[in-house]
């Protein structure tokens, strides 16, 4: 049994789903807005929130960055479109997965299993330094030269990633599988884009490079620099 927090403005979907999660074990709160929902996730801690995109307070990927800005609980987000438009934001801004409307409660729970086998088989590696780029995963703060790199949870769940592979290259596709947990194509361009944001960052170009090398046709690998 896991505590289950869903944040739906829908009556009728919040009443289903809470009612046939339950029938499955789970213990479920639930709430219609945003800033509600946002107070019973620090509020009462739940295990893993269900997250509508469409809210009427306020937009479900903005309250996921300030969910995620003061807690690390899994977040699955409901949304009424399947593709990148709508998925992509929402894996950047933090989501451990998602689902389609519509789905059962039997569909949530499976996905809610596999989230939380997931999240609970992590555990916070040491901080790793390659020069003077420093990456703790346990206070999810980077430095460089002892200055904080201001980063958003996706840009350091890359940046942790190639630093703990130092010295390896790393695919693209290996990036969407292990860091946004999309084993599939079609979203390629948001890790350009991520490792563009990193190099201003670092302050770095692809042209010249400090940190993150590029190569061609393979991925892209981090090494200290020389």
């Amino acid at each position: 049994m896991a505590s289950i927090l869903l944040i739906e403005d829908d009556v009728t979907i919040r009443t289903s789903l809470g009612r046939g999660l339950r029938e499955l074990g789970h213990a479920v709160s639930s709430s219609p807005t945003a800033l509600d929902g946002l107070r019973l996730a620090v509020q009462d801690r739940p295990d893993l929130v269900v997250l509508d995109l469409g809210l009427p307070d306020l937009d479900g990927r903005e309250l996921l960055r300030m969910l995620r800005s003061v807690s690390q609980v899994p977040v699955i987000v409901a949304t009424a479109r399947d593709g990148d438009a709508e998925m992509v934001p929402a894996l950047d801004a933090g989501a451990d997965d998602y689902v389609v409307k519509p789905f059962s409660a039997a569909q949530l729970n499976a996905r809610i299993k596999a989230v939380l086998r997931r999240t609970a088989d992590d555990r916070p590696d040491p901080a790793v330094t390659v020069g003077t780029l420093s990456v703790d995963p346990r206070s999810r703060v980077a430095t460089l030269d002892g200055t904080p790199l201001d980063l958003t949870p996706r840009e350091f769940d890359v940046l942790h990633y190639l630093a703990a592979r130092a010295g390896e290259v790393v695919s693209k596709r290996e990036l969407l599988t292990e860091v946004w947990q999309v084993p599939y194509g079609g979203a390629d361009k948001t890790v350009d884009v991520h490792l563009s944001w990193l190099r201003r960052k670092l302050g770095e170009t692809a042209s010249e490079p400090r940190y993150l090398h590029t190569v061609r046709g393979v991925g892209v690998k981090l090494v200290g620099p020389s």
